[in-house]
Parts: structure tokens; sequence; C-alpha cells
């Protein structure tokens, strides 16, 4: 797994007020682990951004200022930008826990030993996190990242339980 591999935080929703602060939609645990990117000098996106100020927005966003957004066109311009910090500046991860950026793109195979595809995306549509596995065929299924469909995982591949890849 390349320690350096960037991985998406947040998303710049649009701008917040006339003075360029931006709203943010939040892809990680919260408002604190944003935080730990604050006043660092190449902090988001390869050094282009870095980040000055941030509070929550009480809404499960944030609101966020950028030493290069110095007014509401800038906060405007900057609509739909992704926030990506390379990997290894992310804590370590405890036993069981995994960032999706790690998941998307590695092979996937069936507890039996059949190769099934990969790793294409990770979403969370509030029940928890759904990997997509496109086959080989270019058709794609979802499976619940749960210890009964998705028993184990590492840097190398995920294996899924084959009764959750049928068609």
């Amino acid at each position: 797994m390349a320690t350096d591999k960037p991985v998406t935080l947040a998303a710049i929703a649009g701008a917040h007020g006339v003075a360029g602060e931006v709203r943010l939609k939040l892809f990680s645990e919260g408002v604190a682990t944003l935080k730990r990117h604050l006043n660092r000098e190449n902090g988001f996106n390869g050094g282009t951004l870095t980040l000055t100020a941030l509070r929550d927005d009480g809404k499960g966003g944030a609101i966020a200022r950028f030493a290069q957004c110095i007014d509401r066109n800038a906060a405007e311009a900057l609509r739909g930008t992704l926030l990506t910090v390379p990997r290894s500046t992310l804590p370590p991860l405890g036993a069981g826990e995994y960032y999706h950026a790690d998941l998307i793109g590695l092979p996937a195979v069936s507890d039996d030993g059949t190769a099934l595809g990969t790793c294409i995306a990770v979403d969370n549509f509030g029940a928890g996190d759904v990997l997509e596995v496109r086959r080989p065929d270019g058709k794609s299924f979802m499976v619940p990242m749960r210890a009964e469909a998705v028993p184990e995982w590492d840097a190398d591949r995920l294996v899924i339980t084959a009764a959750w890849a049928q068609d």
C-alpha cells in the first residue's frame, strides 16, 4: 500500500459569506481530523491550500478559511475542490480500521479463492460502509463492509464471502 497515496478528507461545497470562507462537506470523522492540518504549510492538495481557520457548522460540515482564498469570488472558484492529504500524514489505524483510500483499487477474491474483480468505491448510505466491486466483465456488485461479508482484508486483497458475491 503506497503511504503517500492522496486521501480525500473533505470537499468544498461553496462560499460562506463575503470574506473568503468556504463550506466543507466532510468525509472524515469530523472537524478534529481536519484540525490536524491547520496552519501546515503543505496542508492540502500538495501544498496548494493552507488551512488557516476551521469551525464546525453544527450541521455535520465545517466552515474553513484558506490562506489562498481572500474573497467570495475566490471561495466560489474553489467549489467542488476535493481536499486531499498524503496517506502518510494520517494517524496509524487500530485493529479492524481502514481508510477508504486503502481499499479502493484492491483485488477482491471470494473465500473459496475465486477472483471477483477490483474494489472501485466505498460508499456509506447511513448504515455503514459498502464496497463496490467491478467484475472483469464490467458489471459491478456491492457488499457491506461487515465481518460476515468481508471476513478479511489487508494491503494486498479483500476476501469476500462467496454468498455475498452472487449474481
